[in-house]
């Protein structure tokens, strides 16, 4: 086997490999974070049954506000696209000359000849998609207008392959509702994401790469 061959074959054992580590994502930033400390109060006990530093509200709103809470996000994706187009297009033409006097006798008087072309071209485009579930996501920035940036991962090891989910985006806290809970609908900027590392993949490498090797070898 030449140099090439070991070059290419070098390249598919490092895809192979490639194939069991994590995916790419189109989630970009950290998909979590800690929540800031708070510095302790340093004011002396009085002696109260009231304590500043250990208050906290009988009715304070639990849904998540800060960094390093947690929101749950439920995930209800549904897109549909269609597409059509058409076009045709039509071209004819023709073109006669005479033949000079002392030719007419033997080519004729006149020479003629004409083309006709059309063509037509139609295609029709149909997608659509669904993903549904629910994953608990992590605040990662407030910004200065109240809104919350807020990212998460959850991994699904199923068998032998692992499942990624992942989302980012952008919550206004008044669309947070019950249950700590947020539409991903009303996410904005949002990326939501679904990837796998299974041996399903690798194994349609796998075929890919023998393909191309026998295709090399002389018997």
């Amino acid at each position: 086997m030449n140099r090439s061959a070991f070059l290419a074959l070098g390249a598919a054992v490092l895809a192979l490999a490639g194939c069991a580590s994590t995916p790419t994502t189109i989630v970009a930033g950290p998909t979590t974070a800690r929540p800031i400390p708070v510095p302790p109060l340093t004011t002396a006990p009085n002696g109260a049954i009231y304590q500043a530093q250990s208050f906290r509200p009988v009715f304070e709103d639990r849904r998540g506000r800060m960094i390093g809470d947690i929101i749950n996000v439920v995930i209800t994706e549904r897109t549909t696209a269609n597409k059509n187009g058409s076009s045709s297009s039509s071209k004819s033409g023709s073109v006669n000359f005479g033949v000079p006097g002392p030719l007419q006798g033997r080519f004729g008087a006149t020479v003629g000849t004409s083309a006709d072309n059309k063509n037509a071209d139609a295609a029709a485009q149909t997608a659509s998609n669904t993903f549904t579930g629910t994953i608990g996501v992590t605040v990662v920035e407030v910004l200065p207008n109240g809104n919350l940036v807020i990212a998460g991962e959850k991994q699904v090891a199923m068998d032998k392959g692992t499942e990624f989910i992942r989302i980012s985006g952008t919550v206004n806290p008044d669309t947070i509702g019950a249950g700590n809970s947020v539409p991903s609908t009303a996410i904005a900027d949002a990326r939501v994401e679904y990837r796998t590392n299974s041996h399903l993949d690798r194994a349609e490498l796998s075929s890919m790469a023998s393909r191309f090797f026998l295709s090399l070898l002389p018997f």
